[in-house]
């Protein structure tokens, strides 16, 4: 299996590019106030979050929630860097 900084786009005109905008789900506890939690890590790793593009979706039930959030991000590194911290998080259980 290869490292994922090993893997490159066989055609560059198609996947991520840099910098752009980005869109990140996140779905946890519906208690855990997760809609501040995602836009705050987000905002913790100096990125931007697009505040008239967060959704939040609350499962058939109502224990759970997903929010979603789009944001400028300059750097792959970046995004992994939003993508593990939310993925550290206690409350989050995916991340997408």
């Amino acid at each position: 299996m290869k490292d994922l900084g090993e893997i490159k786009a066989q055609n560059p005109e198609q996947g991520f590019q840099f910098p752009g905008v980005f869109e990140i789900t996140a779905m946890g506890n519906a208690r855990a106030k997760l809609e501040e939690e995602v836009v705050r890590i987000i905002q913790d790793a100096g990125l931007t979050v697009l505040a008239e593009a967060v959704r939040v979706r609350p499962s058939r039930e109502g224990n759970y929630v997903s929010v979603t959030a789009s944001f400028m991000c300059p750097t792959r590194e970046k995004h992994d860097e939003v993508h593990a911290a939310l993925r550290a998080h206690p409350e989050i259980r995916w991340t997408l």
